[in-house]
């Protein structure tokens, strides 16, 4: 079952690159997976910059914003090619999406839980 009927805008941008067709298709495809892991997503912005006064590891920059029902999620990664950075990108706010998951889940089962310490029995009413 598929949710195609829910808006997740995806705004891809280069700064001092031209974007490829096929960097598109690629950003597309890794944003895909983020969008399928949470459903709360609403916009995701992805820039793509190229210094060249950088030393050839770190040309490529990509920058993610993830707009979604809470706060804002921001992440950078910086290599030598650009579907490298966006892999890299997608890879890292994936697993900050995961760990946000988490802490909700956690979070939501410790309030719901009575906190009784050792040997303390409630009292009946």
């Amino acid at each position: 079952m598929s949710n195609d009927n829910r808006a997740n805008e995806l705004i891809v941008s280069g700064i001092h690159l031209d974007l490829t067709p096929s960097l598109k298709t690629f950003v597309q495809e890794k944003a895909d997976r983020l969008f399928r892991h949470e459903e709360r997503i609403i916009r995701f912005r992805v820039e793509i910059e190229f210094d060249p006064q950088q030393k050839p590891s770190h040309r490529f920059t990509a920058k993610g914003h993830i707009e979604i029902n809470g706060p804002d999620m921001n992440a950078s990664v910086m290599t030598d090619e650009a579907h490298k950075a966006v892999s890299l990108l997608t890879d890292k706010l994936d697993r900050m999406l995961r760990r946000r998951s988490r802490f909700i889940k956690v979070k939501r089962h410790r309030d719901s839980l009575p906190q009784l310490s050792e040997g303390m029995v409630p009292n009946p009413v």
